[in-house]
């Protein structure tokens, strides 16, 4: 059966003085259990998450991956749902790892007592990254024209069916540096849907995305540096603001991260040289722009 993403529900429209009853279409929000098996743990939940009902497989790929649990789609041998008799209800996601596969499960630690969107403040989150096999990201030839990043939230914006029936969901939109929309998921959380593109692009083997670039639609946290980190992808761009610890992070892995991606403006808080009209200022000339 096809998970619903939206449900219609009554409301009391007030318009001036007059109001009117009307259906008004909602965003679904339902709590989805990631549990992973392995041989060395057996069946383990490792996260329960609010979301948006579709893409589940992809969403808890997504997360694995950016947490460091699996490497690649080899890693896992299969995905898949389970109902819960109670709700009657797809909200728990089974992923079968290979046995080649060594889970660390204390790389989870942090989301075990976490609740803020931003993620963990402080050193110790920083050090949970760098303890994982990646580094930092190296500039490269490709740059990306201001002009470019100032299409991105229309281009997103006419890509997000979802949002225009509700206008109560996050996006995070795969795109080349020439500014070409590959993918986007959308999702009542901003980790989610960054999760389900991850997840989408570990499907597809097209990690590391190390020539694409994510925007998403909110603000620019902690965890979302922390999932574009893992993923390669050289630039994160928001419609919103980053914070402090995001930039930190972005900093510290060589990521181009901006903010404020809007009404044709925006801030550049780390790696400028990735954009062309400020490449000359930040770094030697490279062999050819996009």
């Amino acid at each position: 059966m096809k998970p619903f993403s939206t449900v219609e529900v009554p409301v009391m429209s007030v318009n001036g003085d007059g109001s009117a009853t009307r259906l008004d279409v909602l965003a679904v929000e339902e709590p989805l259990e990631i549990r992973i098996i392995h041989p060395s743990t057996g069946e383990t939940t490792i996260s329960v998450t609010m979301r948006t009902p579709g893409s589940d497989a992809e969403l808890a790929i997504g997360f694995l991956y950016g947490e460091g649990i699996i490497r690649s789609l080899e890693d896992v041998l299969r995905a898949g749902k389970r109902v819960r008799a109670a709700c009657g209800k797809e909200n728990i996601v089974v992923i079968e790892l290979a046995e080649s596969c060594s889970p660390d499960l204390g790389k989870l630690t942090r989301h075990f007592y976490t609740t803020s969107s931003c993620g963990v403040c402080g050193k110790a989150s920083i050090e949970a990254i760098e303890v994982l096999p990646v580094e930092e990201l190296p500039v490269g030839d490709l740059r990306l024209k201001a002009e470019t990043i100032h299409e991105f939230p229309a281009r997103i914006e006419a890509s997000q069916a979802l949002f225009e029936r509700t206008g109560g969901l996050h996006a995070a939109a795969l795109f080349t540096f020439d500014g070409d929309l590959i993918e986007l998921r959308e999702d009542v959380g901003r980790h989610n849907a960054m999760d389900k593109l991850i997840g989408s692009l570990v499907r597809k083997g097209e990690l590391p995305a190390s020539e694409r670039i994510i925007m998403v639609s909110g603000r620019a946290s902690f965890e979302l540096v922390q999932k574009v980190v893992m993923a390669g992808v050289p630039v994160l761009a928001a419609v919103g603001a980053p914070s402090s610890l995001a930039v930190e992070l972005a900093s510290r892995f060589g990521i181009t991260l901006i903010g404020f991606v809007r009404d044709r403006r925006f801030n550049v808080y780390t790696k400028p040289i990735r954009i062309s009209e400020l490449a000359k200022q930040f770094g030697p000339p490279t062999k050819g722009t996009c």
